[in-house]
């Protein structure tokens, strides 16, 4: 085996923490990835992971060898794309996922726009609310709401994004409206049970509260049209109500104890050496985000 082969087994291996999902993505056999890496461990004469039967992590040596073999397979695929010429004109199948809310109010646009513009490119849109494995599940774009770990991926920020209490004005004329977080006990809580959801809300300077929700519901939506129908209170992202608060069937309150806004980014693995497809996405994307973000 090459060292270039070996340079991408490792690599691989160090991003999904598993020689097993490393040799799935590189087509290989699982014999032969853990052959690569050790017959390239025993060639530089240092350890590369710590291997236990659940996890695979770099060691310090291994990390430094791995940032340095990212940076030399970019520069060859780099190299490779300007000769060829793949990064002048976008082509192929791009892959990008979002929130479903927010991707089907926000990201779709994008995708639709893309696809007018590069009549040859075809799309597949995964909206999910969860956090995607973006190179486990072959991501080439993830739309991202709230704070991101330290990935290595590249990030560019295009907005944020409020988490607001809100019901309809049936509701406040018939209950009240709250004026303190510690009011919400005493109203009717519909709340989401989604990935993104919490057992207590929490808002600013702080302040906690234990939601015993008498409607739990397993979609954001199925909350949102309990809040419209007067049921209850309930709370999501900002952007999930603005048709329903447009058209006055749904009002915020307590705005003035909002925890801080969350923020949203497009993320992308490749960074400076991203295909074309990726990049005239990634610029696209963040433009159109930005402007409907900033309204």
């Amino acid at each position: 085996m090459d060292r270039w082969q070996a340079m991408q087994i490792v690599v691989k291996v160090a991003e999904t923490e598993s020689f097993a999902k490393a040799a799935r993505l590189l087509q290989m056999s699982a014999p032969a990835v853990t052959r690569a890496v050790a017959s390239l461990e025993s060639l530089l004469g240092a350890r590369l992971f710590v291997r236990t039967t659940r996890s695979v992590k770099t060691t310090e040596a291994g990390a430094r060898y791995v940032e340095d073999c990212r940076r030399i397979l970019a520069d060859i695929a780099d190299t490779e794309a300007a000769a060829s010429g793949a990064h002048a004109t976008p082509t192929g199948m791009l892959t990008v996922t979002a929130p479903i809310l927010f991707g089907q109010m926000h990201v779709l646009p994008t995708v639709l726009e893309y696809l007018d513009t590069y009549p040859t490119m075809q799309a597949r849109t995964f909206f999910v609310d969860r956090s995607v494995d973006i190179i486990e599940e072959g991501i080439d774009v993830a739309i991202r709401i709230g704070h991101l770990p330290d990935s290595g991926f590249t990030a560019i920020q295009v907005g944020s994004v409020r988490q607001v209490v809100c019901g309809s004005p049936e509701y406040f004329k018939r209950y009240g409206r709250p004026t303190t977080p510690a009011d919400l006990k005493h109203h009717r809580i519909a709340a989401s049970t989604s990935v993104w959801s919490l057992p207590e809300w929490r808002f600013a300077d702080n302040q906690r509260v234990g939601i015993g929700a008498v409607l739990q519901c397993n979609t954001n939506e199925a909350a949102i049209a309990a809040a419209q129908a007067g049921w209850g209170l309930t709370r999501v992202l900002h952007y999930q109500i603005g048709p329903a608060l447009a058209a006055g069937q749904l009002q915020i309150v307590l705005d003035e104890h909002e925890d801080a806004a969350r923020p949203i980014h497009v993320l992308y693995p490749e960074g400076r050496h991203a295909a074309a497809k990726v990049k005239a996405y990634v610029d696209l994307a963040v433009t159109r985000l930005r402007q409907a973000l900033s309204r």
